[in-house]
């Protein structure tokens, strides 16, 4: 197969790509970098493009014949969406669309696509099924709800089939943004303090990258238009025991600091678990639980500060 890899230089995309790779499939990346972070294989082919110029998504398109599309490509920075929602939409949003258009011109008609657990908002219900109201709380989850509702669009509208996935916090190597990378940078920064956003009792769901990548591919079992499926641990963590573990992966005693109410942030939500029933029902089962890879992560994290010193 051939296969098209948005944002496949980054975390998430960088494994599937790996996984493709591994399987001895042809694999094309299209990435901006804008991360910050390039861990493309070099065995699969680079464009360095950006989704919100639909001309170079088509020039990409002219020269291979896709099987299917993995748009993992976004700004994932949550926070940033109260700042600077125009970015939230281009990254998100308009990319996505230029995306669907190209696929359509092209006759592509598989999309997988990765979208998070944001898109419920705060969520009544724990653990949350895929069928909860959507009702986000932040400008990232609704730009990723609005995603949602293109690529659905699109299925029915053109013969199109899509795996839609909402992430639980995805951490591990490779990883440079979230709670865990920021405690660390702070640490290394200021070893005698660590501040925390919110008031540390905010309580989610944590899954371990290679878990993530596991998920996605045993969805694709399911074949029924448009598939959306949660993934996710089936335990929480709250943000204190993830600072503790920090602290004593890095042999540090900070005192902590805590900033804020209940958020972190202007759309944090506090309490997050999602059910992920509907992935056990055929097969799938996280290997981790949240503490076991939030401690993972950081060890992974902390080798990749130690490796890019």
């Amino acid at each position: 197969m051939t296969i098209l890899v948005t944002g496949g230089a980054g975390f998430i995309g960088s494994y599937v790509v790996d996984k493709f790779i591994d399987k001895g499939e042809e694999v094309i990346v299209i990435d901006n970098l804008s991360s910050g972070v390039n861990y493309l294989n070099k065995n699969a082919h680079f464009y360095k493009v950006d989704l919100t110029n639909k001309e170079k998504i088509k020039d990409v398109f002219k020269h291979y014949k896709f099987e299917e599309v993995w748009h993992i490509a976004a700004n994932p920075d949550v926070r940033i969406g109260s700042k600077d929602p125009d970015k939230i939409y281009k990254n998100n949003i308009l990319a996505t669309y230029n995306l669907l258009e190209v696929m359509r011109e092209e006759k592509v008609s598989r999309i997988i696509f990765t979208s998070t657990s944001t898109v419920y908002g705060e969520a009544k219900v724990i653990p949350t099924p895929e069928d909860y109201p959507t009702v986000p709380i932040s400008i990232y989850g609704a730009s990723k709800l609005a995603c949602e509702a293109l690529i659905s669009s699109y299925c029915h509208t053109f013969d199109m089939n899509a795996w839609i996935y909402r992430f639980a916090n995805v951490i591990g190597k490779r990883s440079n943004h979230g709670v865990i990378y920021d405690f660390i940078v702070k640490l290394k920064n200021n070893p005698n303090e660590l501040e925390i956003l919110g008031n540390g009792e905010q309580n989610k769901s944590y899954i371990y990258i290679s878990d993530c990548i596991d998920a996605m591919f045993f969805g694709l079992k399911v074949d029924e238009g448009v598939n959306i499926f949660n993934i996710g641990s089936e335990d929480q963590i709250k943000v204190k025991r993830i600072a503790e573990i920090v602290c004593e992966e890095m042999g540090l005693s900070p005192k902590f600091k805590f900033t804020g109410g209940e958020r972190g942030w202007k759309g944090d939500v506090p309490v997050m678990l999602l059910s992920i029933e509907k992935l056990k029902s055929i097969g799938w089962k996280p290997k981790y639980n949240s503490e076991k890879a939030v401690r993972l992560a950081t060890r992974d994290l902390l080798e990749d500060f130690e490796t890019n010193l």
